[in-house]
């Protein structure tokens, strides 16, 4: 299978949120917000993996969006998980940056194919 930065990226990220979610329910003990954030940590990764298995680029614009979606859930879980002090500064701010990066390189995939949508788009009116 060829190299893919982002379902590299987002498989590690996924690997993080488990993990923390382990640590939430057995050293925290706390199971609400830890369910909120495996749902949208992991969700992450599998919509883009949906995504590049889509069927046209626009299945695969929608799936990404949702994984962009997604990850800001997730960077907001994170904001609540530290102010109400269930994660240090360090970790809130470690996974935030791995889940803000991911949306950096989400958002500029999405724009990217709306681009190329717009354009052939355009060029089939022109045909």
């Amino acid at each position: 299978m060829k190299y893919n930065i982002l379902q590299e990226k987002s498989f590690a990220f996924a690997v993080r949120i488990v993990k923390l979610y382990k640590f939430l329910c057995e050293e925290q003990k706390e199971y609400v917000l830890s369910k909120q954030i495996l749902r949208s940590g992991t969700s992450i990764g599998a919509n883009i993996e949906e995504g590049i298995a889509g069927q046209s680029d626009k299945d695969f614009l929608s799936k990404l969006s949702i994984s962009y979606k997604e990850a800001r859930e997730t960077v907001y879980w994170l904001k609540l998980l530290f102010a109400t002090d269930y994660l240090t500064k360090e970790q809130a701010d470690s996974l935030s940056y791995d889940a803000e990066e991911l949306c950096k390189i989400l958002s500029k995939i999405i724009i990217t194919t709306k681009n190329k949508l717009t354009k052939n788009s355009l060029n089939s009116l022109n045909s």
